[in-house]
């Protein structure tokens, strides 16, 4: 007997009702991963869809399925980002109200975003999580509809259209990798795709710093986590939704973890070698098959799950991600304060090749001899290999090296 909320005939329904909505967004072959894996690698590019990411088709459908009693209330939500503008959007769509709580720090783009799509915005509290009591005392009081990113049957079986494409799409598939936050889009996938195609294996990834189904599908029950975090918001939830664990724990294939380095390394992947901009949490999938490429059966789609990511953060993942591909190099190296002694130290660089982005001269720090200078220096590198060559030549010219990062 079947144990989990949601059948193939239910997101074969939601695929009817979002045509003309959601984009059937496109897949696109990777060279570079499918030489890494071993076998094809496809990316299903849900971060072409609209609003950015996959959360418009589930929102969509929970907007859509609402009484004509519910939708005349309006509905209410909190996110801090692809939810939000999903939710906007659906709205807007339909012709309902919509208040979106966001914390105050939402990074401004996403802000101006939900409001464009025509939601009234109000900032609230120090993370999703403050807002999220906001938005249900708004519904407690308002008689608005809470709209749950990702616990709630429509939800989840709106995000399942995700899996009837791929299978259109790819039919040669062999294993599914999708991130995984509170689960919505991991259940969708497997409770379309499992049904019609048992012999595809249907994969989770979340970032190591919040992992919260590892120890709830062990349990067999969710399992919130007392801390989380990570680079990758979109993913960062501290405890698995009832509805797409009970979807998950039945039909997935497991859930694999990755660190920040391969989350870094993933989005400056997928943007130099796919030019596809991608959120972290999007790009997890993509971390997964650099992390461990042999791993992973394939043909392979992974499912880049959102595009949405803040200028400033982006900016500071990439310089992660070069950092741990060794395309960066930080150094800060101790020499003689002499005439001509930083003059000599960029010469080094310039003989092995290090391109120098930045130079910070400083003579004067606790437990600084007299004589003695420190210098950070910011170098562009080609690799591990370099990296380890450029660090090797300084020390043979003299240098001490004090820290390197």
């Amino acid at each position: 007997m079947q144990s989990w909320p949601i059948t193939v005939d239910d997101v074969r329904g939601a695929h009817k009702m979002l045509s003309g909505v959601a984009r059937v967004t496109p897949m696109e072959g990777s060279r570079h991963l499918s030489a890494l894996v071993g076998s094809p690698v496809h990316l299903k590019c849900e971060n072409l869809q609209r609003t950015g990411s996959f959360k418009l088709r589930g929102a969509y459908v929970r907007i859509a399925g609402l009484s004509p009693v519910e939708r005349a209330a309006g509905v209410v939500a909190a996110s801090a980002g692809n939810h939000a503008q999903g939710v906007a959007l659906a709205a807007s769509l339909l012709g309902v109200r919509s208040t979106v709580f966001m914390p105050l720090a939402a990074p401004l783009p996403k802000v101006a975003a939900t409001r464009e799509y025509g939601a009234e915005v109000r900032l609230h509290g120090l993370n999703v999580d403050e807002a999220l009591v906001a938005a249900r005392d708004f519904a407690e009081t308002t008689g608005a509809v809470f709209i749950h990113p990702f616990d709630h049957p429509d939800v989840v079986t709106g995000q399942g259209t995700v899996g009837l494409e791929i299978l259109e799409q790819c039919p040669e598939v062999r294993t599914i990798v999708a991130g995984v936050g509170g689960g919505g889009l991991l259940a969708g996938i497997a409770a379309a795709v499992k049904p019609l195609r048992p012999d595809v294996r249907v994969v989770g990834v979340q970032a190591t710093g919040a992992a919260a189904y590892p120890p709830s599908l062990a349990a067999g029950r969710p399992v919130g986590l007392e801390a989380y975090s990570t680079m990758a918001d979109g993913i960062m939830v501290g405890r698995p939704g009832d509805v797409p664990f009970a979807v998950i724990n039945a039909l997935a294939d497991g859930v694999r973890t990755v660190s920040e380095e391969s989350l870094s390394r993933a989005l400056l992947l997928c943007l130099e070698r796919m030019k596809l901009v991608v959120e972290p949490a999007g790009a997890s999938p993509v971390a997964a098959l650099l992390q461990d490429p042999g791993a992973i059966e394939g043909p392979v789609v992974a499912v880049l799950s959102g595009g949405n990511v803040d200028p400033l953060l982006m900016q500071r993942v990439l310089r992660h991600g070069m950092v741990a591909a060794g395309r960066y190099l930080s150094l800060r190296l101790l020499l003689r304060d002499r005439p001509g002694a930083l003059a000599a130290l960029l010469a080094v660089c310039f003989r092995v090749d290090a391109n120098v982005l930045d130079v910070a001269h400083v003579r004067t720090a606790p437990g600084l001899g007299v004589a003695d200078a420190e210098v950070d220096l910011h170098l562009e590198t080609k690799g591990p290999d370099h990296c380890a060559a450029v660090v090797s030549e300084l020390r043979e010219a003299g240098y001490t090296v004090l820290r390197q990062g």
